[in-house]
């Protein structure tokens, strides 16, 4: 807050008293603003030398001598020093021995000051961590406050003015036990080592720091104590627990050991193959343990990633009616498996490590309403505040008494106020704005905040008063303060200044219509308990006693009944009463024993008069004899108590004397009661009544001890205190010393001045005290003692101190803890935190602007040093500052800006950008699978909003556009570089050692990373991309570009006649072709384009192969049966198949070059089939012509095997040129028809050889027949014999044998059978025509005899072999078994 420095601080104590100042060394007690600069040499030019936080300056260079109270008022603001400790009191501050700068005089030289560079205020720490973001895993193994060191440590941290120059420091020379030491150092700086320099530079450093941390805490603890402006949240989302680097060790160890079956946890296949691919992927991914390791990370996190992958994986699979379970019923097996992996087994409870500290433990409640101790524990954490000091600074500030912290504030605004009504007068002291006009408008923004704050407190209730919201309604002129503004508010505060008193005859003061006597009206309760009598001593013990309790005014209580003899009660009585000197009276009474007595025998009274200080336990008072009643001496056992009103803060009797009220010296009963916030008042009541005889308002008067006045010091009116005020002094008198201090410090607190009494030093006589002339401390100085110098820190005006620092570090350190704490908050701070620093801001009046742009340098900084940041967080302070800046303000309000404001926040605003661009541009490191859920789409929706030029002025689609795509193409390059590091493919690629068979399988291995890559990015991060989706697309593409660098020089390497390479391109082109996005696209046509002359070349190459195959095979082909053909064939039909699968396989792209290899490849089987059948068909006649038979054409020929195998390559290639030849587009049978044609006439020209090779051995059976024709030279000869069949059974039994033969060898069923069928045929007909030939003749018997078996035996052997009988019985058959049936009658008859 800015402070008018014409108003001098005498709240220090008197130089002349204290001998520790008259020292030329310094110890680091605070010295009184007034002395607290040294008084330049007039002689140096750079001598003059405050304290650390007086920040006076002057304009060009003036210096402004510190002694001289008088001097005109500089333009610039000043601050109060921070209150300093003296070593040899505090242990707070007893550090590594230092030496602090100041002035040391010496009888034979000039005072020489020694200069502070506050550049040189880094430790050697902060050095290198300014130069070096600190990581979160430094933070581990540190100091909890090595991040506020830094921070505080800096030059810009210290205590300074609005414009930024550093003050300079004063010297502390102390030892390691924190004494002072007497040893001067040498005033020449070039005597001191190097070494001892920076030594004491960093104990100066820890100092400061130390006193500085002691003053933001004194008033943290006031905001705590009694906070009125802010409430603590608790609607605010919950945060996980975070995982730490060792819960993250443990999480894989457990996976691990499910994986390699070391749990006893049951589960199948799908689900193990879905757990190690979350352990390889997800766990074991060096992205999630940075993001362990900055604490971004929470189990659900984990938990939401294994739910993702596994929903993918169950949703992809079919759907399986027979199967009772449902997707989801498995989906929930699956995640409560998985939670039992992750919790692990119970040893795990036992292990210290997973414990948490007393800290942690301690921070697990931030996510609650904590209590205020809660709130002191944890800003003592913070601000590393020990428990011994937060204990002397509770007690010293009275943190407990609602009251005296009431009144600091009330102080705190007024000084306030007048510091506002002061900048009012002095327009330099304020600060630079973006307009000029602002400067009233800045004093106006003030006033209304302050009056906010004064509205703030005066809502808080008063309890105990009467008519309290009768009382909130009349505060009339008497507030004016608080409904004045601008350059009306003095005349408000001199109005308000006026006195409402009564004049003694209960006449209230017109200037006052707001306030009556019902304002003053209090409540009370009186407690009596009537324990014991005593003294009944002549009253029968078994007679019945009991007492009677009541006030004057209210109800009559009575005790149980008692016997005599033992006359104890335990009867509670409780009475309201409205006087503030009620009587009490007890009574004992004996009851009368006889039925017609009205009223008992009362036997003695106790009259009290009492007031609210009255409290009496087991108190044994006299009781007043009944004069019936016998001469025993009563005693009474009483508990009494008078609760007095939260609104009564203090009474009792005083004598006082005023010009306007109270204008005779009386002893009287005085209350001091409270109204509201703001209003008090000195009443004086009267026995046994409830409202005031005198009142007197105390707004406008100050209070403090005063001398005694001889005309006036009675014997129960020694010590004096006077109330003063403009025309009026109204005096006291009290009877004991300390009932008058207790009066000055609760009228202190009531009237808000800023001068805070200090009670005199009384001296006491050598009877009294046992040592003549020696002075005692009086209660205030001992007290000061007691607390080891904390009062300094108390004491401190707030409105001397530049509360903005102040928070800056409070903030800082607090965003430190938050972010150290267990839970994974990512930057945001706890309802606890929040309520507290909201409060701070409020009371002393930081700036909401200051505040977020403060707020937002930490998080940039935290972000910086490796903390995971929630980017929604750094908006919200990013839209406030902006819409501040801008002027467009939410609420439509006209606030002020300052320049260094707006200087600030464009600095900031530069560097957020650059660190959103770093973010973006590196969003699969800085949001690794997606975490934190959302923060990935923030980001980029705080990129857009930052990038524009002004909140009225959006940024064009196309800029952004551009800029994000400029980040992702630098994200294609930082990813390729990492994948292809990861692939290590720079050590194995372009390693001239490795073999191109080694080389490729490399770059395939780098195209599975680079697949898996952009899979996961997609999963994860394409709906934050769902907007520049075509810019996601472009970034693949690049991604892309960059690997056909790798690949070619790959496939440059490869040797030609090698095809190493075409499972890259499966790989390749089955992930582009089902990409939405990349299927076409540029890397897919280059692919193509690389690959299109290696497909055609080994095309060339196969059928190249398979016609040498064909020419080279069958020449030494052994036609040997092999599974459907021959050896050559089956190779050659395999051959075909494989290359038409390959490219099949291939999927190749360019529709248009796919029907062209598909074409070729159909037409190069037609042709190999084409010639397979003519190489096969010419072996086949060579066989049939060079004979091949057994015996000739008789009854003993076979049938070849090898022919059979011939016959068997002829139909497997008809069976295989169906898909070998047949087209998938267009005319199918384009080339399957004309090789099916072709193949089909050689089958028939085979089958027709065969048969008339089988035929032509009936042939020769005919022919022998012939010979026993009747008529012939032969047959008498030949009938010589008695043959009886012989021909006929060796031709059945050549028909069976190559019936068989055909069965077995070939493998075509309808082949043979059509062979069956048409050799029966044939040889039916070639009897039938045989035995046409001799119809003329009869048939000798040996020829019917044969005839006759031929015909019945063949007809049964082809009947077997599945020939029809519609093809058996034909009309043939039929003529020749009526022949033969014929023949066989007329030989009968012969």
């Amino acid at each position: 807050m800015l402070h008018d420095s014409s108003e001098d601080d005498g709240d220090g104590p008197d130089t002349e008293k204290d001998p520790i100042v008259q020292q030329q060394v310094s110890i680091t007690r605070p010295l009184p603003l007034s002395i607290r600069s040294i008084t330049p040499n007039p002689t140096c030019p750079n001598s003059t030398v405050s304290s650390p936080a007086l920040h006076t300056k002057s304009h060009h260079g003036d210096h402004i001598p510190s002694s001289s109270k008088t001097s005109p008022m500089p333009s610039h603001r000043i601050f109060q020093t921070m209150p300093t400790t003296s070593t040899t009191d505090s242990p707070t501050i007893s550090v590594h021995p230092s030496t602090t700068t100041t002035f040391f005089q010496d009888t034979s030289q000039s005072i020489v000051p020694i200069k502070t560079d506050t550049n040189s205020l880094r430790s050697a720490d902060s050095t290198t961590s300014s130069e070096e973001p600190l990581h979160p895993s430094y933070l581990t193994q540190h100091q909890p406050n090595a991040i506020r060191h830094q921070e505080l440590s800096s030059p810009n941290t210290r205590f300074r003015s609005p414009h930024g120059h550093p003050s300079v420091s004063s010297t502390t020379i102390s030892s390691t036990t924190g004494l002072p030491i007497d040893r001067m150092p040498s005033p020449s700086p070039s005597v001191l080592s190097e070494r001892e320099r920076e030594e004491n530079e960093r104990v100066e450093r820890e100092l400061e720091l130390k006193r500085k941390r002691l003053q933001v805490y004194v008033f943290v603890c006031r905001c705590v104590a009694c906070p009125f402006n802010s409430k603590q949240s608790s609607d605010m989302a919950r945060k996980h627990l975070k995982v730490t680097l060792v819960q993250y060790g443990v999480i894989k160890e457990r996976f691990l050991a499910f994986l390699n079956g070391k749990t006893h946890i049951e589960a199948d296949e799908a689900f193990i193959n879905a757990v190690r691919s979350y352990y390889e992927v997800f766990l074991k991914s060096e992205r999630i343990g940075k993001m362990v390791q900055s604490g971004g990370c929470c189990s659900d996190d984990f938990r939401d990633v294994f739910r993702i992958n596994i929903e993918k994986r169950v949703r992809s699979l079919p759907d399986i009616d027979s199967l009772k379970i449902s997707k989801d019923t498995v989906l929930t097996l699956w995640m409560s498996k998985y939670d039992a992996i992750y919790r692990g087994q119970d040893q795990d409870q036992e292990n210290p490590n997973r414990r948490l500290s007393k800290s942690n433990y301690m921070s697990t409640s931030a996510e609650l309403i904590m209590s205020k101790e809660q709130l002191y524990d944890m800003f003592q954490n913070v601000l590393s505040i020990k428990k011994f000091e937060h204990q002397m600074i509770f007690n010293s500030a009275q943190l407990d008494n609602n009251d005296e912290q009431a009144a600091t504030i009330r102080r705190e605004l007024d000084g306030r106020m007048k510091q506002a009504e002061s900048l009012q007068r002095q327009r330099g002291l304020m600060p630079k704005f973006v307009h000029k006009e602002m400067d009233t408008l800045y004093v106006d923004e003030l006033k209304k905040l302050i009056n906010d704050l004064m509205s703030n407190l005066e809502s808080l209730p008063v309890r105990g008063g009467s008519e309290q919201k009768l009382l909130s309604r009349k505060r009339g002129p008497a507030h004016g303060r608080l409904a004045n503004t601008g350059s009306n508010s003095s005349s408000g505060l001199n109005s308000s200044n006026k006195s409402t008193h009564n004049d003694g005859n209960n006449h209230a003061d017109d200037n006052e219509p707001g306030l009556s006597k019902l304002a003053f009206v209090l409540n009370f309760n009186v407690n009596i308990t009537v324990k014991e009598v005593r003294g009944l001593k002549s009253v029968p013990t078994n007679r019945i006693v009991y007492c009677t309790m009541e006030v004057d005014g209210g109800e009559k209580y009575r005790t149980e009944h008692a016997e005599a003899g033992k006359p104890i009660w335990e009867s509670l009585a409780e009475f309201p009463t409205n006087q503030i000197l009620p009587i009490v009276k007890v009574k004992l009474y004996m009851e009368k024993p006889g039925i017609l007595s009205l009223d008992d025998n009362k036997l003695g009274k106790v009259t009290l008069q009492i007031d609210p200080t009255f409290n009496k336990t087991n108190w044994w008072t006299d009781m007043i004899k009944d004069k019936s009643a016998s001469t025993d001496e009563l005693k009474v056992k009483l508990d009494v108590r008078m609760e007095k009103p939260q609104n009564l803060k203090m009474c009792g009797w005083c004598y006082a004397r005023g010009k306007n009220v109270w204008e005779k010296w009386k002893r009287r009963y005085y209350a001091l009661v409270q109204v509201s916030q703001y209003w008090f008042a000195i009443c004086s009541y009267r026995e046994k009544k409830s409202e005031p005889t005198d009142t007197m308002p105390l707004e406008g008067y100050t209070v403090d001890y005063a001398e005694p006045d001889n005309g006036l010091v009675m014997n129960d009116a020694k010590y004096f205190f006077k109330a003063v005020r403009e025309g009026d002094v109204v005096t006291f008198a009290t009877n004991e010393e300390n009932e008058r201090h207790s009066w000055v410090q609760a009228l202190y607190r009531a009237t808000g001045q800023s001068h805070k009494p200090t009670p005199p030093v009384t001296i006491t006589n050598k009877s009294s005290q046992g040592a003549s002339g020696s002075g005692q401390r009086d209660p205030a100085d001992s007290d000061r003692s007691k607390k080891l110098g904390f009062d300094e820190y108390i004491q401190s005006d707030p409105c001397k101190f530049d509360h903005h620092d102040l928070f800056r570090t409070l903030q800082s350190v607090t965003l430190d803890y938050r972010l150290r704490d267990p839970y994974c908050s990512l930057g945001w701070l706890s309802p606890g935190q929040s309520y507290v620093l909201e409060e701070y801001c409020s009371r002393y009046g930081v700036r909401g602007c200051v505040r977020h742009l403060y707020y937002l340098n930490d998080l940039l900084d935290r972000a910086e040093q490796g903390f995971m940041i929630d980017p929604q967080l750094i908006h919200y302070s990013y839209v406030f500052c902006n819409s501040h800046v801008s002027g467009n303000r939410p609420d439509n309000n006209v606030s002020t800006i300052t320049m260094e404001e707006k200087d600030r926040f464009n600095e900031i605003k530069e560097r957020l950008k650059l660190f959103l661009e770093h973010q973006v541009t590196n969003f699969r490191y800085a949001f690794p699978f997606g975490r934190p859920e959302g923060a990935l789409k923030a980001t980029l929706s705080l990129l857009e909003r930052v990038s524009c030029k002004d909140m009225a002025t959006p940024i064009s689609r196309d800029d952004i556009r551009n800029f994000i795509g400029k980040c992702l193409e630098n994200a294609a390059y930082i990813n390729y570089t990492r994948v292809s590091d990861q692939a290590k493919i720079e050590e194995t690629v372009y390693n001239s050692d490795d073999s191109p068979r080694k080389k490729i399988d490399d770059l395939i291995h780098l195209a599975e990373l680079c697949i898996e890559l952009l899979q996961q990015d997609a999963e994860h991060y394409q709906e934050a991309f769902q907007q520049y989706n075509d810019l996601l697309i472009e970034h693949e593409e690049i991604f892309w570009s960059l690997f056909v660098v790798d690949m070619e020089h790959v496939i440059d390497q490869q040797p030609i006649e090698s095809w190493d390479s075409f499972p890259l391109f499966q790989l390749l082109n089955d992930y582009l072709r089902v990409h939405e996005s990349l299927s076409q696209g540029r890397f897919h046509q280059q692919l193509r384009d690389t690959f299109a002359p290696l497909v055609v070349r080994y095309v060339d190459l196969m059928e190249s192969c398979i016609a040498q195959s064909i020419h080279k095979g069958f020449e030494k082909e052994n036609w040997k049966l092999k599974t459907r053909g021959c050896a050559t064939s089956e190779d050659i039909l395999w051959k075909l198949d494989a290359l038409q699968n390959f490219i099949r396989d291939l999927h190749w792209p360019d529709e248009i070059f796919g029907e062209h290899l598909e074409k070729r490849l159909k037409q190069m089987a037609s042709d190999m089939i084409e010639a397979c059948g003519k190489r096969v068909w010419r072996h086949f006649e060579a066989w049939m012509k060079k004979g091949g038979l057994i015996g000739g054409t008789s009854c003993d020929y076979l049938l070849p095997s090898e022919c059979c195998v011939m016959v068997n390559v002829i139909l497997d290639c008809k069976v295989q040129a169906l898909k070998l030849c047949a087209l998938n587009s267009g005319d199918l049978h384009q080339y399957h028809t004309r090789i099916d044609e072709y193949l089909e006439k050689i089958l028939k020209d085979m089958s027709k050889v065969l048969i008339q090779k089988l035929v032509s051995v009936l042939d020769s059976v005919l022919k022998k027949l012939s010979r026993y024709d009747e008529g012939s030279f032969f047959a008498q000869i030949l009938s010589l014999a008695k043959p009886i069949n012989e021909d006929g059974q060796a031709y059945v039994s050549c028909v069976n044998t190559n019936l068989e033969q055909l069965r077995q060898k070939i493998s075509d069923e309808i082949f043979t059978l059509n062979i069956f069928e048409e050799w029966y045929r044939q040889q039916t007909q070639y009897i039938f025509m045989w035995l046409g030939e001799r119809t003329e003749i009869s048939l000798h018997p040996y020829q019917l005899a044969c005839l006759m078996l031929i015909v019945k035996k063949t007809r049964g052997s082809f009947e077997l072999q599945g020939v029809q009988e519609k093809d058996l019985n034909s009309q043939l058959y039929s003529s020749i078994m009526q022949r033969l049936h014929f023949e066989e009658t007329a030989n009968a008859v012969k």
